[in-house]
């Protein structure tokens, strides 16, 4: 029965989605692994402190794992987990409804 409440495991992930960045370095972490220095080329608006913040985030919930490589200097690689990897379906639905609906981008990647 419907009680009207929303589930609450679905409440968590739309909270962990709707955290800046979040859905910006899964999709960059599907291509495969990645070192910290190449999430950040790939999404520049965000700040080192930041992506840091949301990468331990993300390893705290099982979805990336960081792997140190101790060579000098020290190699740092962010990979999806299976369950990160899961997620792939969701966020190609997600670019096929943007394909189909979102029609205008603006600078600073707003949209409208």
């Amino acid at each position: 029965m419907d009680d009207g409440r929303l589930c609450p495991k679905f409440e968590a992930t739309f909270a962990l989605l709707g955290r800046r960045w979040v859905g910006l370095i899964w999709e960059v972490l599907l291509s495969g692994p990645k070192r910290f220095g190449q999430l950040h080329d790939r999404i520049p608006q965000v700040s080192d402190r930041m992506l840091a913040e949301r990468l331990r985030e993300l390893e705290a919930f099982g979805i990336v794992t960081r792997t140190v490589v101790p060579t000098v200097p020290v190699q740092v690689t962010y990979t999806l987990t299976p369950k990160g990897e899961a997620f792939r379906p969701v966020l190609d639905a997600v670019h096929k409804w943007s394909d189909d609906w979102i029609e205008t981008v603006i600078p600073n990647h707003e949209t409208l």
